[in-house]
This record gives structure tokens, sequence and C-alpha cells, in this order.
């Protein structure tokens, strides 16, 4: 563990109900904020059980309400089920003729294997599943992210998909975990951690033509200071979000039930991830007085890589997501519109090096 880690760790006294170490200086109230009721709680679960054990026909007959259980949140004993039949994980798992334990056993990449060495202690260290190497989830993501390596030697090990993989092994074992993190890097985010990035490129300047659509203001803004999307989307769109919020304090505890509902969000619809970062871009840049304050490109990208709390706010991203004036025809034409730009640009590069 870093010096740093280990001096701040002297100060914690107790974990919160997810997990995150407090300090001493944090209140319990923390983890008194307003919630479900426990009848919502329970009512809630057993709509959920009802719907898993009838997935086929919510999926294919009744997939209004099944995105509108999703908006509402997962209760939290039904999570690890749900995430996996809502990515299709469960299939994979059911289906695939090498099964996780057999990957683990393999002896793996000795250079991919290194690089996720190196980055084990850097995801969620006040979270009590990785605070040390002696805790089971540094050896559980170690386990995770190798055996995606095997499974797919082409793809390799990008260091996006750590926060990703921890994320999910805060609320699922280790076999679901993997099977959620094949289907969100090989479907969801596609290509997405390739050498090249060209689909998170394409992706940017999809979100910064919405953003014009959307919100001028902010739009000219970025343009000013020379804010290219992938100064600011990359690991947003990388990490699914799992990294935008500040880890083991204050601020995340307040928002880790709206983080939790964005991957269930992100899981259901896939343009959420889109939706989200438009509405964080239009939340910390729409207005006036926040655009003074950041004058420059370095002060912008401050502010977006840390957004103010009342933007991470929980209701104020849900509200605001679903108010946005933005369709799937309108993604999808940005969609086609920037492939078409990027394959341009491509063809243009190649005909100049002949």
């Amino acid at each position: 563990m870093a010096a740093s880690t280990a001096s701040e760790v002297s100060s914690i006294c107790s974990v919160d109900k997810y997990g995150f170490l407090k300090t001493s200086c944090e209140s319990d109230l923390v983890d008194q904020r307003d919630g479900p009721s426990p009848e919502t709680v329970i009512r809630r679960e057993r709509k959920w059980l009802d719907m898993l054990k009838r997935w086929e026909y919510y999926t294919l007959k009744n997939y209004k309400k099944l995105r509108t259980r999703c908006y509402k949140g997962i209760p939290m004993s039904v999570r690890p089920k749900a995430w996996s039949y809502l990515c299709g994980g469960n299939i994979l798992s059911e289906n695939c003729e090498i099964k996780y334990e057999a990957l683990v056993a393999q002896s793996g990449d000795t250079k991919c294997l290194e690089e996720i060495k190196k980055d084990l202690h850097r995801q969620f260290p006040y979270h009590e599943m990785f605070i040390s190497e002696e805790k089971p989830g540094q050896q559980e993501l170690f386990n995770v992210l190798k055996a995606y390596t095997i499974h797919n030697p082409k793809a390799g090990y990008c260091q996006a998909q750590a926060p990703v993989a921890a994320f999910l092994l805060m609320h699922m074992p280790a076999v679901q975990a993997f099977w959620c993190l094949v289907r969100i890097s090989d479907n969801y985010l596609e290509n997405y951690y390739s050498p090249s990035m060209e689909v998170v490129q394409r992706d940017g300047l999809i979100l910064q033509a919405l953003l014009k659509k959307l919100c001028m203001p902010a739009y000219k803004h970025l343009k000013k200071v020379n804010a290219e999307p992938m100064f600011y989307c990359t690991e947003w769109f990388l990490c699914a979000f799992t990294r935008t919020l500040p880890s083991g304090h204050i601020n995340w505890v307040l928002g880790k039930e709206r983080i939790e509902e964005e991957v269930s969000w992100f899981l259901c619809e896939g343009v959420k991830l889109f939706k989200t970062a438009l509405v964080i871009l239009i939340g910390c840049l729409g207005k006036s007085e926040s655009r003074k304050k950041c004058p420059g490109l370095y002060e912008t990208l401050q502010l977006l890589k840390k957004p103010p709390s009342n933007v991470m706010n929980e209701e104020y991203l849900i509200v605001n997501i679903s108010r946005l004036n933005v369709t799937e025809r309108d993604f999808e034409i940005e969609h086609m519109r920037q492939s078409l730009k990027l394959k341009k640009e491509k063809e243009k590069e190649a005909n100049h090096t002949r």
C-alpha cells in the first residue's frame, strides 16, 4: 500500500454500509440519508424475483416495465442476478465451453499479468475489499482481469477495465463479475479498449455534436478553451462512470445509490452513458457563472473531472436525464455521421502517406 494511503488509513474508525472506510471526522449521519422504506424494498424485491423468473416475457413483451423498474432502482439482494441477466452474462456462463475456474487456472500472458498487478491497489483503495493485498478483493480482481485476458487474448488488458471489474466484485461473486465484465467489454463497450481508441474518439465526437444541439453555450466554451472530447469523456466512457465519483468519503456515500442505478441503466440501455455525460456537461458548463470560473482548459477539465455535488446528486441526474431533449434517432444520426467522418479522415491520411 502507498505511504499516503497508509497514513490516511490510520484515521479510519469504521465502515459504512457500502463497504467504504470512513475517517474519524465523518458523521454516521451519512449512512442514514433518506432512501426507500423497508416495505418498499421488500415490494421491489418480490417484483424483481418474479421478473427474473419470467425474464424472456419481460425482455420480449414487456420491456417498458423492465426499464421502469431499473429506473426505480434494483434492490441489493437481487442486484447480482439482475445485472447478470440485464447484460447477458448469465447466458455466457451457461453456454461457454471454457469455465471461469479453468481460465483462472491457466498461466496467462506475463506482460498482461504484470500490468494488472500494478493496478490492483489503485482500485477503490478506501473500500474494505481492496484496502490491502491481504484482503480477498485484490486477489479476486486479479483473477477476473487475468481470466479476461485469456478469454480474449486479442483485446488483452486495459487499465480502464479494472475499476469496472472492481465495482462488479463489490456486488457479486467473482464468476458472475467475470461474465458481466466480458459482456460489458465485448458488447456494451465494444472496441473501447483497443489501442487505437478509435471507437472512443467516435463516441466523443457524437457527444460533442449532441451537446451542440442541446446546449450551445457549453459547446462554445469547450471549443473556446480547446477541450477536445477525448480530454474529458475518455475516463467516463471507458470506466462506465465508476471513477467519476470520489470514493471512500461523504460525496461517494451520497452518490453511491446513484452510481448503482447508473450501472443498472447502462446495462438496460447503453445510450445512458451519453445521456449521463450530457447532463454532467450541461450541469457544469450550462450557466454563465460556471463558465466564468473556468477561463482556460485546465480549469475546465478540473471541473469536469470532479463535478460539483449538486450536479452529481441522484435526483438531479435522474430528473435531467429523463428530461433530456434527445432521441434514439438523434444518436443513430450522429453515429452514422461521425463514423463516416472518421472513415473519410482515415482514407485521406492513407492516401497522403502513399
